[in-house]
């Protein structure tokens, strides 16, 4: 029997595991943009310094240092093992076409990485004890270091939407597949992002400055970047529009809530008008508004972008050729990669999936409730909560009045065929229509109780079953010495 590579499934009941991917990750994006961000500053103050012989610049850089030190290389180093965790049980399949394709790259990064950390170390301990044209060097140095991070990363996360190259399919080779025309304009539009957060973080920095003539200096010079960066950033996310496949947008068109659009256009001149205030009045930066407006802007400006992002990809969840559910549903002829759409359809997913129970493996009366409740959570849980809380929750999606032979025949006509362009193609046998139907029905009609107390009934009786099997086999075995 031929199985293919997918592994047991990671099932949180209370938000479902996209969303607990998710609030890691946006985290994690919050520290690491505003750290890369940051880094080119203080690269530009540093030099500045040493060229006017500024030391209030220097005592700005080892304050917002000491910050990033803490926000970024504390909280958001713990976030990053939490992502690899997170994304490794909840996408295995995704993570390891990532892996598979650009773990040198990877390895590169974290080369970057070290040198950052040690860098920001350097920056925040050794102001005073340096002359001022080493600190420049090695701010420098922290600042193309981050930079460099940052390519490498948002080189992958592209491949995520899109390999860089069509080519990439045919031949391989981890060029094609990292330099795109995606590549380049997601990454000018992160590092406008990063800009602003950067702006909108040193805003806590500047309100603890207590000369004031220093301190509308540095809110004028963070208020112009974040000003300048925030519109780039506009004009790029536009940009970057163009340059995602058609599939994309589709998705983007008909799955993106309606709120989506004016949310980002009151983030951005919310985001404006900070910039524009603290200019103008830079006595309002204290620390609690200046905290309070960072919080605010950078996850209410993150969240929807990175929201898009990820809901654009459907159905595909790694370099077009990873489902969202993990199957692979391509061929990929220069990595030697083989859909797993043919043997799902010959085999079905119970016998082709290496971990379906035994007693699943084949649909029958006696566990038709238990079979679909597995293959939803194999096929759907990725991105549909089977329960009644978490991600996009499954009987949201079903009428009130479906009866079994309806549901039958959308699953069969719809969702084995593939006919919705943001979902994967699923194939099942006619057994596996069935019993997935059943446990749709049930569930939008029941819930979870009544799906709970359905497969109860059912290993019950397969137990019950197992017992009379084995009395008969005993009382024949008994009848057989008597005899």
């Amino acid at each position: 029997m031929d199985l293919i590579s997918l592994y047991p499934t990671w099932y949180e009941p209370t938000v479902g595991s996209g969303w607990v991917v998710a609030f890691i990750a946006t985290f994690h994006v919050l520290a690491s943009h505003t750290s890369v961000g940051a880094a080119l500053l203080f690269a530009y103050l540093s030099h500045k310094a040493y060229r006017e012989d500024r030391e209030d610049l220097l005592d700005f850089i080892k304050k917002y240092g000491l910050f990033l030190l803490v926000f970024t290389y504390v909280a958001g180093s713990i976030t990053g093992p939490g992502i690899w965790y997170s994304t490794t049980v909840a996408s295995p399949n995704g993570i390891g076409a990532l892996i598979h394709s650009f773990v040198w790259k990877w390895a590169t990064e974290w080369v970057f990485f070290v040198i950052e950390v040690v860098g920001v170390y350097m920056i925040v301990y050794l102001v005073g004890k340096v002359d001022k044209r080493t600190h420049m060097k090695i701010s420098v140095i922290f600042g193309v270091a981050s930079l460099a991070t940052m390519l490498i990363i948002v080189g992958i996360l592209s491949f995520m939407m899109v390999p860089g190259k069509e080519a990439w399919f045919q031949q391989g080779g981890y060029l094609n597949g990292f330099y795109g025309e995606n590549t380049f304009i997601q990454l000018a539009m992160r590092m406008a992002f990063m800009f602003t957060m950067t702006a909108v973080v040193g805003g806590i920095v500047v309100a603890g400055i207590k000369d004031p003539a220093f301190k509308k200096e540095m809110a004028r010079k963070l208020g112009w970047l974040g000003i300048i960066s925030t519109i780039i950033g506009a004009a790029m996310f536009q940009l970057y529009l163009k340059a995602v496949p058609d599939q994309a947008l589709l998705v983007m068109e008909n799955r993106l809530p309606s709120y989506f659009e004016p949310s980002i256009i009151a983030v951005l001149a919310g985001t404006l008008a900070y910039f524009i205030l603290t200019m103008l009045r830079p006595q309002v930066l204290v620390q609690a508004f200046a905290g309070g407006m960072a919080v605010v802007i950078l996850v209410a400006g993150l969240w929807p972008e990175e929201t898009a992002r990820e809901s654009m990809r459907k159905p595909w969840v790694a370099g077009q050729y990873v489902y969202s559910n993990q199957v692979i549903g391509r061929d990929v002829p220069g990595m030697g990669i083989k859909s797993q759409i043919p043997l799902l359809e010959k085999e079905g997913i119970l016998k082709a999936h290496p971990f379906t129970p035994k007693d699943l493996r084949t649909v029958n009366d006696g566990n038709v409730v238990q079979a679909g409740k597995f293959i939803a959570m194999v096929y759907c849980s990725n991105c549909h909560s089977p329960s009644k809380t978490g991600i996009r929750p499954l009987h949201r999606y079903i009428p009130d009045n479906i009866t079994e032979a309806r549901m039958e025949k959308y699953v069969k006509g719809v969702l084995t065929t593939g006919n919705i362009a943001y979902m994967p193609k699923m194939p099942m046998l006619d057994s596996e229509v069935k019993a997935l139907s059943t446990f749709l029905v049930m569930n939008r009609k029941g819930g979870e109780k009544a799906v709970d107390a359905a497969i109860r009934q059912e290993i019950e009786a397969r137990q019950q079953a197992k017992l009379a099997e084995k009395a008969k086999n005993k009382i024949a075995a008994l009848t057989q010495e008597n005899n």
